[in-house]
């Protein structure tokens, strides 16, 4: 196998890698809370969750796989892109590697939740209504473990995005998107810490754009794309200019 080649099968991986991270990420920390979650009706809250205990854990593996596969997409990511910069590339993954066992310590509070719902036990001890208003502190513990989590997941970005730009294999506006991501992550997070009532406010969600759009724009070059080989020319001449 030529070196063209085998980069070519390194992009094609890391982009379904980076599509399975995408796709479960929404289905577990959007969709799925969005038909269940009501973060000021604890009732309500643990009715939803008990008239739809399987898409509730549906969200709980959606969660695992995209962790999982958040492991791998950055090793696919270096044997990718780490002859560009060596330095560079390490940091991306060692940020991204990070946010993976915080994210997985921070599904214990959902499987908490199952477990408060499935235990008739626990009846014996508390009231439905204290039982309920614990659903809704788990379920808030959670999103307070994902903020931690979302710090790295800010943070891979940036050298994600300058690796990016200097490549040559991806259309370098996504790289610059992506290190603009990695801010707009980190303004969310001290937001989230700094500002009462901040996700009310709705300015997160375009804060958060230009992650978005980069992430998924450089998922979907990869998959579809992948890297061609006069790319690669083209970069090797540079880099001997």
């Amino acid at each position: 196998m030529t070196k063209t080649e085998s980069l070519r099968k390194t992009a094609r991986v890391a982009g379904l890698y980076y599509l399975i991270v995408v796709l479960t990420g929404i289905l577990s920390l959007a969709y799925i809370p969005s038909k269940i979650v009501i973060w000021d009706n604890p009732v309500r809250t643990w009715q939803n969750i008990t008239n739809h205990e399987t898409l509730f854990r549906i969200g709980i593996v959606s969660s695992i796989v995209c962790y999982l596969f958040f492991l791998l997409l950055p090793l696919a990511l270096y044997r990718l892109l780490g002859g560009i910069n060596e330095s560079a590339a390490r940091l991306m993954v060692l940020f991204a590697v990070v946010s993976v066992p915080i994210s997985f310590i921070n599904i214990q509070h959902k499987l908490t939740v199952l477990s408060l719902i499935e235990n008739p036990s626990y009846l014996k001890a508390f009231s439905l209504d204290q039982l309920q208003s614990q659903v809704l502190f788990y379920l808030n513990q959670f999103e307070n473990g994902n903020l931690m989590a979302s710090i790295f997941w800010g943070l891979w970005l940036f050298p994600f995005g300058y690796l990016v730009y200097r490549s040559g294999f991806i259309p370098r506006i996504l790289g610059v998107l992506l290190m603009l991501g990695c801010f707009g992550y980190l303004t969310n997070s001290l937001g989230e810490i700094f500002i009462n009532n901040y996700s009310a406010m709705g300015i997160s969600s375009y804060i958060s754009l230009p992650a978005s759009i980069g992430e998924i724009g450089s998922c979907l070059w990869l998959l579809i794309f992948g890297i061609k080989e006069h790319t690669i020319t083209t970069k090797n001449k540079s880099d001997e200019e």
